[in-house]
């Protein structure tokens, strides 16, 4: 759904860039409160994890493609604020390095793509946890539902953009009605993911999942025949004392193999929104992006001419690229804690 340039006019480009950039803003200083030094390293992984799954387009009709999102994801394994963050370096790397999305519309595909999607996401995601059974399989199926639903949901937030500011005289009814079609198709894929995600990493590690915070049982001592909760000491410290190395690891392995191999059999289909805006005309003043001269554009190797290796090295590339400035991000943002981070929240450096 990354919408190019020339969809959307000048003036609600640049009040959706100023929207986005405030939203960023916020979320930078939330993210605070919810970053330490075990998911910290974490939030730069899930953000190249996404990345390379956006590369996986699945088909989910007739010469149409769709793709993930990853808001829902993000939001859960993470955090809303941190989400947002997440989501953001992606687009700003696919748009920068590999010309998908516009760089004009750069506002308009965080609000939509990234802003959108968490928000929506992640308050169903909560109001569900609320009235489930705290289980893993609990867990699971409402990460499911909340994906399904910030599918459309995004859709729907083209679609009022496009109403505010679309450069083409095109029936609103007509364009609501096709984008929210197809990314209701579109969103079955995102909720499959994002639900196998979640429930692999809560069966795991459910102590590094920001929304299966307490879903860990606490830690049950005999004492004369009846069983009693631990002291709390006992119950946390072994958990917070586990490494995340191994989960790291698995994970950047994952996603170099998504992006560098099984992409290459990824559906070549036009996506949801190119779909609906060759059907429907919306594409008609599409402008060219200012990257495409880039050595990586279009998801490929400049210069090398086997396709199968041209896409691997350019996900590869772009994984790297992604956990490294995803990483500095959320490396900075730890660091600079403030001094209202929530209670009993781990602490090994000192605010600034």
């Amino acid at each position: 759904m990354h919408v190019p340039d020339g969809f959307i006019d000048a003036p609600v480009s640049a009040a959706a860039g100023v929207v986005a950039a405030g939203a960023v803003a916020v979320s930078l200083r939330g993210a605070r409160r919810e970053l330490d030094e075990r998911t910290a390293p974490l939030a730069g992984l899930v953000a190249a994890f996404i990345f390379a799954v956006q590369m996986l387009n699945f088909p989910v009709a007739a010469g149409t493609s769709g793709h993930l999102l990853g808001g829902a994801l993000a939001a859960i394994l993470v955090g809303p604020y941190t989400g947002v963050l997440c989501i953001s370096v992606v687009l700003l790397m696919q748009g920068i390095l590999f010309a998908d999305g516009g760089l004009t519309a750069l506002g308009v595909n965080v609000l939509d793509m990234g802003i959108t999607t968490t928000v929506v996401a992640y308050a169903l995601f909560r109001g569900l946890v609320r009235v489930l059974p705290r289980t893993r399989r609990s867990m699971t199926a409402a990460s499911f539902v909340a994906a399904l639903v910030s599918v459309p949901a995004a859709a729907c937030a083209f679609t009022f953009i496009y109403w505010i500011g679309g450069t083409t005289d095109i029936p609103i009814g007509q364009v609501f009605t096709a984008m929210v079609g197809v990314h209701a198709l579109i969103g079955i894929g995102e909720a499959v993911i994002t639900a196998l995600t979640v429930g692999a990493v809560v069966a795991v590690r459910p102590d590094l999942v920001h929304g299966a915070r307490g879903l860990t049982a606490p830690l049950k001592l005999r004492v004369d025949g009846e069983l009693v909760d631990a002291p709390a000491r006992q119950s946390v410290a072994p958990v917070a004392a586990r490494s995340t190395r191994g989960i790291w690891a698995t994970g950047l392995v994952t996603a170099l193999v998504l992006a560098g191999f099984v992409s290459f059999y990824a559906s070549a289909d036009p996506d949801g929104l190119e779909k609906v805006a060759a059907d429907q005309g919306i594409d008609k003043k599409t402008e060219e992006h200012a990257a495409k001269d880039s050595p990586l554009a279009d998801y490929g190797v400049k210069d090398v001419s086997d396709a199968r290796i041209s896409g691997g090295l350019a996900g590869v590339i772009g994984v790297g690229a992604t956990i490294v400035v995803g990483s500095g991000v959320f490396y900075v943002v730890r660091r600079r804690r403030t001094p209202d981070a929530p209670v009993g929240t781990p602490r090994t450096e000192e605010t600034v």
